[in-house]
């Protein structure tokens, strides 16, 4: 029986997709076929095939890095102004089909249509418009006096925040007047192509922008390849250190962004509900796939009893289904193998002495499922306190004063975000002075801006993205070639 407070289903309609049967390459400005093996994108909450796209191969790289670097000679010698006139029409044609872009990303990724529909489009187009604005006041942004753009970018994106991350990247790239190779995850690349078909409806320049699909064997090829000057990769830390093992001795700059397993700290005298909805975000949002989700939650021990109970509370009336319900809170794992990894890891944390908790909910029979889950009685040497579950577990801990918060959160090799809970603005600035993180939030968690830098310490990468100071890894003082 139904209550008053049961949500009917609300699916946004899949017509305003067009989806082809088959992707090639995004090269020089066209879609080509590619000369490696085709894969299948299936949806994750599914498991329908979506589309087959290919895997490219060396040669295929080869072809887009050497049509960026034709291209690569009128781009960077157009003058700002120009340059921004493009990323204004593609900001203006992101916003135009949206509704398209983030029913295609939640299919294809997963995720909740209401993050692609409200964050994940929105900001994508937010980085082009302001990236736009920098393209001819780049004199201006206090990097050096007379700045020059690298030349040919080899980018790698992950699956978590695709079209995102893919704008994160090309936009300060082609703002400072270089020319990119994207390579987007295997498991989401529908919206990188569907970029590649804005970019033709925008009249960009062939060769500007190259979208070549496949697994790691095309990633490494970008990274390897002689005539590419920079590298910009999002993804695991592990990957981090093979590129950067890769390109050691070379000419190449690169800016890695890597994993992550932040502290949210909560102390007595924070606003208690707040807080419990700046937790449920911080981990739960997008499934916990985020690098920067505050999957550690440290909480004073003279609170910590209500905050549990509160945030169970919480957790019973999250939704858990359907990716296209615009009721849904927490959608599809991405895929089988992070699946897998999830359901290893949580499987630890019960052997080693934790207790795990998750609120009663019913999952679909198909696609990849997890459940939002609680382990407390949670101890730092614990593997689940430790390492990247990237997924919608959070694991709590508790402190007594504020050193032994800022000893456990920096108890980590990761150093990419926290979160700090307090009324005392004096206490926040003390805490984010102490936390090595790359991004310290105040009374909320999970916020972003194009016109703000993001990026890590320690094995969390290291360059910033977003910003002015995301521009300075884009460009140079030296000569161009």
């Amino acid at each position: 029986m139904s209550t008053p407070f049961d949500y009917a289903p609300a699916p946004e309609s899949r017509a305003i997709v067009d989806l082809s049967p088959s992707y090639g390459l995004f090269i020089d400005g066209e879609f080509v076929d590619g000369h490696g093996t085709p894969f299948k994108t299936i949806s994750p909450s599914t498991e329908e095939v979506l589309a087959e796209v290919v895997e490219a191969d060396e040669a295929d790289v080869d072809a887009a890095v050497k049509a960026a670097r034709r291209a690569f000679r009128s781009w960077s010698r157009m003058s700002g102004a120009e340059r921004a006139k493009y990323l204004f029409r593609i900001a203006r044609i992101i916003q135009e089909r949206a509704r398209e872009i983030a029913v295609l990303e939640s299919l294809d990724n997963g995720k909740p249509i209401k993050e692609s529909r409200d964050v994940d489009i929105p900001t994508a187009a937010a980085h082009f418009f302001y990236h736009a604005g920098w393209a001819d006041k780049l004199e201006y942004a206090g990097l050096a006096p007379d700045v020059r753009p690298l030349g040919v970018v080899g980018q790698v994106i992950p699956w978590n925040f695709p079209l995102l991350m893919l704008s994160w990247k090309i936009a300060p790239a082609l703002a400072t007047g270089n020319t990119v190779v994207l390579k987007p995850a295997e498991t989401t690349p529908l919206t990188a192509l569907l970029f590649a078909q804005i970019c033709q409806q925008a009249d960009l320049p062939p060769g500007v922008v190259n979208i070549v699909t496949g697994a790691g064997g095309t990633g490494q090829a970008i990274v390897e390849h002689p005539d590419v000057d920079k590298i910009a990769f999002t993804g695991s830390t592990d990957v981090g250190k093979q590129i950067a093992r890769t390109i050691a001795g070379t000419r190449k700059r690169v800016t890695l962004e890597l994993g992550g397993k932040a502290a949210n700290i909560v102390f007595e005298d924070a606003a208690i509900d707040q807080a419990i909805e700046g937790i449920v975000n911080g981990i739960f949002f997008n499934q916990g796939h985020v690098c920067c989700a505050g999957s550690r939650l440290l909480v004073q021990e003279s609170i910590a009893d209500d905050v549990i109970r509160r945030l169970k509370r919480r957790l019973g009336t999250l939704r858990v289904g359907d990716p296209l319900d615009k009721n849904t809170d927490i959608g599809a794992i991405n895929s089988a193998a992070q699946l897998a990894k999830i359901k290893e890891l949580s499987e630890v944390g019960e052997a080693e002495g934790a207790t795990r908790w998750s609120p009663p909910c019913e999952l679909p029979e198909r696609g990849f499922w997890f459940a939002p889950t609680v382990f407390t009685d949670v101890s730092q040497t614990q593997r689940i306190a430790r390492e990247e579950i990237f997924g919608p577990v959070l694991s709590v801990l508790t402190f007594r004063t504020p050193q032994e918060a800022v000893a456990k959160a920096n108890n980590t090799p990761y150093g990419l975000s926290a979160g700090v809970w307090t009324e005392k603005g004096s206490r926040i600035l003390w805490m984010a002075d102490q936390l090595r993180a790359g991004v310290v939030w105040a009374n909320t968690f999970n916020r972003f801006d194009p016109t703000s830098p993001f990026g890590g310490y320690k094995e969390s990468g290291y360059g910033r993205e977003g910003g002015r100071h995301g521009l300075e890894a884009y460009v140079t003082t030296g000569g161009t070639r």
